[in-house]
């Protein structure tokens, strides 16, 4: 557990540390490459969150940890969305954020990002966000 002395932080941090890890872990990536997983956490956050209505983006990141809800809304434009993609679209999108080479390409690692995250939203959101996406784009996400 992080100690800022203020236990709200504290939580986030700890939530944050532990779902960036498991996409570490997912990869085998060493601690020292903690940038890495947090670039492919963010790239794929972003993508999301421009494929989707305000509305709903806004509800998906009530959802996440505090820090990562940040994460989320960084440098967004809520003008410019929903931006229409399909799985190839939206893995594009992604490579574009994500500057490493990764094992399996970009399909798995977006699974692994949105299996990752899928402990912080619930059900019901997350199917609802499964719904807002293309069936192609859909099946990449965790049931």
């Amino acid at each position: 557990m992080s100690g800022t002395g203020y236990p709200t932080f504290d939580t986030t941090v700890d939530k944050t540390n532990r779902l960036l890890k498991e996409i570490e872990h997912a990869y085998g990536w060493p601690k020292d490459r903690r940038n890495q997983s947090y670039e492919a956490l963010r790239a794929v956050l972003h993508a999301l969150r421009d494929r989707l209505t305000v509305e709903e983006s806004a509800k998906l990141a009530a959802q996440l940890p505090l820090l990562v809800r940040g994460v989320y809304y960084d440098g967004w434009d809520p003008s410019k969305v929903p931006q229409k993609m399909g799985k190839d679209e939206f893995l594009r999108r992604v490579r574009g954020e994500f500057r490493y080479d990764v094992q399996d390409g970009m399909e798995r690692l977006v699974q692994t990002v949105l299996q990752a995250l899928r402990q912080y939203v619930g059900e019901g959101e997350w199917e609802h966000v499964r719904a807002s996406v293309s069936r192609d784009l859909a099946a990449a996400f965790p049931a």
